[in-house]
């Protein structure tokens, strides 16, 4: 997905509309940034008395040569200034604790959202994007919140006082610094709208990016084992170069911009310079009046050219508010019932009435992936799920814990609708553990207890569960690491071979204890000792545990009680095995494949197995 596949059709909101969206995270800490906002207006204010004292100290003590007064004068501008640098640090003591208790309850509540949107979702953006989001763009908020928006407002303001005392002096020096102060904001406006476009259009790259960055880190050992370490570069150089004549883009908007800025209040001096000469000359105005207009004007300038910085941050914090609110807008179809249900003691039946799904994203003359499903797992029974690449074994497996929600009919948990149960209480009652074993930067405690948030971790009664959890899955090795149970396993537990990472999820799968068991091939990369030694421990689990598992080896079929048989979306056949081996020419084919499939991946197996397992197969193919 690139980046222009995320843009959402042009945003209707006015700047002001779209970043008031960020108004309930300042809310409760209105009153600190309001402070802030005082403390700096009266900064503001210091700058601006200060021309105040200079006119009367030039008309006056120095006019007249009077000595003391004339240090005092210099005390009090002093003195200004001294208020001037405490109001300033008062600023930042008053919104930079409230600044960052912000940005915490926003990247929570964007955290929070990412946790509860569907696998839907996920699929469809990228990491990169979700990431860049989650730290630049939060982050870029709440700078702007604490620094660029107060000095936006105040800098404004101290432009409108400061031009309002401009006329004290004299209308026409007021006007004439006005007039050619105008077209400024012109270019502001004209900057805000082209500026825009190409903010959103950096933070979308630099999204991208960061996904080009954590595939390459993530697929390190296939991009060195196919030596293609400089075709990932030579991507990443692309979009590295597309980002940088971007952001070369913005720096010259942003150069356009400050030049205007700095030319403009220049032209304006030059000919308030020649009309203050020209007024004083004919005694309208004083040398004291003139002295001080122009160091009122000086005080402006700062607050004058700080709107172009100001005003591109102001685009970026709204770009990066619009692309924050993309994902906190999003629509989450998964949610909790409004009049939920509850199985106080669950038996485990599972049951799959007339299921139908389809992906979002599916074109309307394409069928359903899962068309008309019917299928009930007895409580305590185990069921194998068989089928040919794409019959849909895996996305059924996804439907009982809502990890997508049917597009049709209905799955049950006795008798309930998963649809009508709390998430955390249906996911409590239905495990899961998949072919590709996912686990995290933690210890092996702490992953294989993952779904046992009622256990203590060191508990006796959580140290014996995950024993148990262990012997099952015979990750035995799990105590001969470094630091036995207690070791990180490392990002995505890549630092355990693939049959570690499986062992480790099966564990926590039956950890967890669940009314059922869905198993997604999680025995695919074990040796075949090991899978014998898991398959028996399995057996003792499964004897009380409603279990859907789905079958890639033959040995797998051999722990079901039925098997049930998938083609096309449909379940075409359900039977004991030697039932369907004697029924089903279908079930004969998948059998077949999946021992043909075995053999070429454990060539050393059919040798140990000798002529008997020549035997077999032919008795399965006839």
């Amino acid at each position: 997905m690139t980046s222009s596949s995320l843009q959402k059709p042009p945003d209707r909101l006015s700047t002001l509309r779209a970043l008031m969206r960020l108004y309930p995270f300042v809310k409760p800490k209105l009153g600190r940034f309001i402070g802030g906002f005082l403390v700096a207006l009266a900064a503001a204010l210091m700058s601006l008395i200060i021309p105040l004292v200079l006119q009367a100290t030039v008309d006056g003590p120095i006019a007249d040569g009077n000595i003391p007064m004339i240090v005092w004068a210099s005390i009090g501008v002093l003195v200004l200034g001294v208020l001037e640098a405490v109001f300033v640090y008062l600023r930042r003591a008053f919104v930079l604790t409230p600044g960052t208790a912000v940005e915490y309850e926003i990247r929570q509540k964007f955290y929070r959202r990412l946790q509860r949107l569907p696998v839907a979702f996920h699929d469809r953006w990228q990491s990169g994007q979700l990431l860049s989001r989650m730290m630049q763009d939060i982050n870029l908020i709440r700078r702007w919140i604490v620094f660029g928006l107060l000095l936006l407002i105040v800098n404004v303001l101290t432009i409108i006082i400061g031009s309002a005392l401009l006329f004290r002096w004299h209308w026409l020096l007021g006007v004439t610094f006005l007039a050619v102060s105008i077209p400024l904001w012109w270019f502001g406006f004209d900057f805000e709208r082209k500026y825009g476009v190409l903010a959103r259009q950096s933070q979308d790259q630099a999204g991208d990016l960061a996904t080009a960055v954590e595939e390459s880190v993530h697929g390190i050992r296939v991009l060195k084992a196919f030596g293609r370490g400089g075709h990932a570069l030579a991507k990443f150089r692309r979009q590295a170069e597309s980002l940088r004549a971007t952001e070369l883009g913005k720096a010259k908007e942003v150069g356009i911009l400050w030049f205007w800025l700095e030319v403009m209040p220049m032209i304006a001096f030059a000919i308030c310079l020649l009309e203050g000469i020209w007024l004083v000359s004919t005694g309208a105005l004083t040398v004291g009046d003139l002295f001080a207009f122009f160091a009122m004007a000086t005080a402006l300038r700062w607050p004058m050219e700080s709107l172009g910085f100001l005003f591109s941050f102001l685009v970026d914090a709204r770009t990066a508010t619009d692309r924050v609110f993309d994902v906190l807008n999003e629509e989450n179809d998964i949610v909790d019932p409004e009049h939920p249900k509850t199985i106080a003691a669950p038996r485990g039946e599972l049951a799959f009435r007339d299921v139908r799904f389809r992906y979002q994203d599916a074109k309307p003359q394409e069928r359903d992936l899962l068309d008309g499903v019917d299928l009930v797992l007895r409580p305590g029974e185990t069921m194998a799920l068989v089928g040919l690449t794409g019959s849909g074994k895996t996305t059924l497996t996804t439907l009982p814990t809502r990890l997508y929600d049917v597009t049709g009919g209905a799955v049950e948990l006795d008798g309930v609708d998963v649809r009508d149960l709390r998430l955390d209480e249906l996911r409590r009652h239905i495990s899961m553990a998949f072919e590709d074993a996912t686990l995290f930067s933690a210890s092996v405690r702490e992953n294989v207890l993952l779904g046992r948030d009622d256990l203590e971790l060191g508990s006796p009664e959580a140290e014996a569960v995950l024993e148990e959890a262990l012997q099952v899955a015979q990750a035995h090795f799990a105590y001969d690491l470094p630091d036995g149970l207690d070791t990180t396993v490392g990002e995505e537990g890549l630092s355990l071979s693939g049959g570690q990472r499986q062992r480790l999820a099966l564990a926590r799968a039956v950890a967890a204890k669940p009314a059922v068991l869905v198993l997604d091939d999680p025995l695919s990369a074990l040796d075949v000792d090991t899978e014998a030694l898991v398959e028996a421990a399995l057996r003792r689990v499964l004897a009380t545990t409603t279990a859907l598992i789905i079958a890639h080896r033959p040995s797998t079929v051999a722990l079901a009680d039925r098997v049930a048989v998938l083609q096309d979306g449909r379940v075409v056949a359900v039977g004991t095995h030697s039932e369907l081996l004697a029924s089903s020419d279908h079930y004969r084919h998948v059998i077949s494949s999946l021992e043909a499939e075995q053999a070429d991946r454990h060539p050393a197996l059919r040798q140990a197995q000798g002529p008997e397992s020549d035997e077999t197969e032919l008795e399965v193919t006839r």
